[in-house]
């Protein structure tokens, strides 16, 4: 039972997946902005990203936002504006307040002096500061707000999916690793017995020679099965997969990205496995070794889908 002041028990931060599908947008005084994110396995972190012309200055922090909330796969970040009807843009910005002023204060003068005729457009667009060119710039600055709106809401349904899919990762490498905790501990318990029949082996290969008064505590039948014991000792590779398997548990708790940390898992029961099968000179062990195999690979091809 836990204490209802305090919630449920903490449970686990779901692994994620390399793969998955995010979109948003958000719309403000007429314009509209999409934002498509989709990933797919990558050892490395890569963003491919499609924007329109509008928003091109903005690019650097599009990748920053992405790179904060992703840490790996192969990313393709797809952004459309849709202006519609809406006034927004133009290859020039008119400053109308500042038109206004100087028509006043012209037409103000003009009355003083006791000139006819009124202030003309002409006149008005050849004062310093009414017509500026357009600013692409200051464009996207305006969009970003937006921009980043479509983006977060994008990202939120992308990392969704993909914790949808870990989730599924996990269970299947929690499977892979019971597995083969069960096959090392078969293997553990297997290890004293292969001294005792590696003995009885020798004995009656001796005998069979016709060298029947050799026992089994003669010297040199103690010294060659001392010497097999340790020439086929696999108690420190036991004693490291173990260890490696309590990390993969680490890494199952963790809240940060893990498929780095489970592709080098991998590798090193492999090594430790490879170890074994060379070493133990059993027919028990070594099948034991084959069925250890397949299931690391198959837990290998898994780990790769891991952000």
């Amino acid at each position: 039972m836990f204490d209802s002041r305090t919630g449920p028990p903490h449970s686990p931060p779901p692994m994620k997946s390399m793969t998955g599908y995010g979109r948003g947008e958000a719309v403000r005084d007429g314009l509209k902005i999409t934002a498509e994110v989709s990933s797919v396995n990558r050892k490395q972190s890569e963003i491919l990203l499609s924007l329109p012309r509008e928003l091109e200055p903005v690019e650097s922090r599009v990748r920053d936002e992405v790179h904060r909330r992703v840490a790996r796969g192969r990313l393709s970040v797809r952004v459309a504006l849709h202006a519609g009807d809406t006034d927004w843009r133009g290859p020039v910005r008119v400053n109308v307040p500042l038109a206004k002023a100087y028509a006043a204060e012209l037409s103000q003068l003009a009355a003083s002096l006791g000139l006819n005729g009124g202030v003309t457009l002409d006149t008005l667009l050849r004062v310093p500061g009414v017509v500026c060119p357009h600013d692409p710039e200051s464009d996207a600055e305006a969009l970003w707000p937006l921009l980043e709106t479509a983006l977060d809401r994008a990202l939120t349904a992308l990392l969704k999916t993909r914790q949808a899919e870990g989730t599924h990762l996990a269970k299947d490498l929690k499977g892979r690793i019971a597995a083969m905790r069960k096959l090392v501990a078969a293997v553990r318990k297997r290890v004293p017995q292969v001294s005792r029949d590696y003995q009885q082996h020798l004995l009656q290969r001796i005998r069979g020679a016709g060298l029947e008064a050799i026992s089994a505590d003669d010297e040199r039948v103690v010294r060659e099965v001392v010497f097999f014991a340790d020439r086929s000792d696999i108690t420190e590779e036991l004693t490291r997969l173990q260890s490696h398997f309590g990390q993969f548990d680490d890494c199952v708790r963790s809240e940060e990205p893990v498929g780095r940390m489970l592709d080098f898992l991998a590798q090193e029961l492999g090594r430790e496995i490879n170890t074994i099968g060379s070493k133990a000179n059993d027919a028990d062990i070594s099948r034991a070794v084959v069925a250890l195999k397949a299931e690391l690979e198959k837990f290998r091809e898994q780990a790769q889908n891991v952000e």
